[in-house]
């Protein structure tokens, strides 16, 4: 039968297999990194994390027990650089850009007129001194609105100007589309309007930035350039295939979507039996590879594709477009893949399937809030795309729970109370509640704190208290 949900410090037991699932985007990695480094400081027992979203790279670093690297002093986040991670691409840049120009060249004739305001008293104030500079000033304005107005010129020099702003945005968009369809041929046979403008967000300046923090942790202290994709998935799949079971290292479990299979991917490298139940290979049902990939024989060189995949913001950002091996169910084809925040579900059901008996979910973003708890909306579209980000990542956690309840012996979220800092704020943002600005190195300590208050102490706690009874009692 389903398990309600109970409280938590009645059900938790560090010897039942233990899950650490992380969930969300963009800036909720750092309150994730806050939740982890509590986590490894009270030695809590940890069999498994998974990750999507920005949790993915939580995942493969806690996987590892590298996760330090996203709390250090100079840690991942910590970097200025991930201020202008998720940026408006080039081509919107280049639009709006065009049409602010446009704007002003339509709006000319009348800024020449109020500019007059502004010439007039001081020609005027020139004259009162005596200076003669006065009176040249204002006739030659004069001769340059008469000429900029003159019946036979306004309507040729403004539309040229216009033109030529059109035509060269037009131009540098179709030789970007012209070299996208080059590199991808089969992606992009035709060149549409959508193609030409592309997608507003940027997401691979966080893609690489993550790709980089994996880096430096299976390169120590050596001085190397960073290989190339193919060779730092192999070397990440070597190292988590041969620390799997040592002390500090678990499962790891990672989703992402297939936006051409239409089907949720997951990868990962879980031990034992259920690990190949879960990645039966060649051996399995076609249903089952078609979305299953372990990340130690099948699909060892596409660790940086998932990341950068799970980076990706749906529908707001270009897909990754990742190639599977030739003797993959998919036949070497490119698929694109994103992320997306119902797959949080998915993660749990693999979690399950894992033999996981309790679960600890960790969110940035806070419950729903009740009848009169409304907020103002963020004006600027960054802060609006971050809502409604926050808005799926809060119904997808609550789905998933849901179903956690009833497939686990204990449910955990780890949750803060009130969060200003929207997914996409990841140069901090003002918190109107605490009329303060809240930087995103700010969600690392709570983070620690909600983990100790939510779990660590009343659950942790608890189970300390019970063995010890028990003890006491034998």
């Amino acid at each position: 039968m389903p398990r309600g949900p109970r409280a938590p410090h009645d059900l938790y037991s560090p010897e039942r297999p233990t899950a650490v699932v992380l969930s969300g985007t963009g800036a909720d990695g750092a309150y994730h990194a806050g939740v982890l480094k509590a986590l490894h400081d009270a030695g809590v027992k940890v069999d498994l994390v998974a990750g999507r979203g920005v949790g993915a790279l939580g995942a493969v670093l806690f996987a590892v027990d590298g996760a330090a690297a996203l709390w250090e002093p100079l840690g991942f986040w910590q970097r200025p650089a991930l201020a202008s991670a998720y940026g408006v691409t080039w081509r919107y840049r280049a639009i709006a850009r065009a049409l602010l120009v446009t704007a002003a060249l339509v709006a000319s004739p009348l800024l020449l007129l109020a500019g007059a305001a502004l010439v007039w008293p001081v020609a005027l104030g020139l004259g009162l001194v005596g200076l003669d500079a006065g009176t040249a000033l204002a006739r030659g304005y004069a001769d340059l609105v008469a000429w900029a107005y003159a019946p036979e010129r306004l309507p040729t020099w403004l539309p040229r100007l216009v033109l030529i702003v059109a035509g060269t945005l037009s131009a540098a968009l179709a030789i970007a589309a012209v070299w996208t369809a080059w590199r991808h041929p089969r992606r992009h046979a035709g060149v549409s309007a959508w193609q030409l403008a592309g997608a507003p967000l940027d997401s691979r300046t966080f893609a690489t930035l993550a790709i980089a923090a994996l880096w430096d942790l299976l390169r120590g202290g050596a001085r190397l350039a960073l290989p190339p994709a193919h060779d730092l998935s192999q070397r990440y799949a070597e190292l988590l295939a041969t620390s799997l079971g040592q002390p500090g290292h678990r499962d790891v479990l990672l989703a992402v979507h297939d936006l051409d299979a239409r089907r949720d991917l997951v990868f990962g490298l879980v031990g034992g039996e259920a690990g190949r139940r879960q990645f039966p290979g060649s051996a399995g049902p076609s249903a089952r590879r078609a979305e299953a990939f372990d990340l130690a024989t099948d699909a060892r060189s596409l660790m940086v594709d998932v990341v950068t995949a799970a980076a990706t913001l749906p529908g707001v950002s270009d897909p990754h477009v990742l190639r599977f091996a030739a003797d993959s169910p998919y036949r070497g084809e490119t698929h694109r893949v994103t992320d997306r925040p119902g797959a949080l579900a998915r993660l749990l059901e693999e979690a399950a399937a894992a033999g996981v008996e309790q679960v600890i979910v960790v969110t940035a973003r806070p419950d729903a809030a009740g009848p009169h708890a409304l907020a103002a909306a963020r004006a600027d579209g960054r802060g609006r795309l971050g809502e409604w980000l926050a808005g799926e990542e809060t119904a997808a956690v609550r789905d998933a729970v849901r179903f956690a309840h009833a497939h686990f012996h204990a449910v955990f979220v780890i949750r803060p109370d009130h969060n200003a800092v929207l997914p996409l704020d990841l140069g901090g943002a003002d918190d109107a509640a605490a009329d303060r600005h809240v930087a995103v190195a700010d969600l690392l300590v709570r983070g620690t704190d909600d983990a100790h208050r939510i779990f660590i102490e009343p659950a942790l706690g608890a189970a300390g208290d019970k063995v010890a009874e028990a003890g006491w009692s034998r």
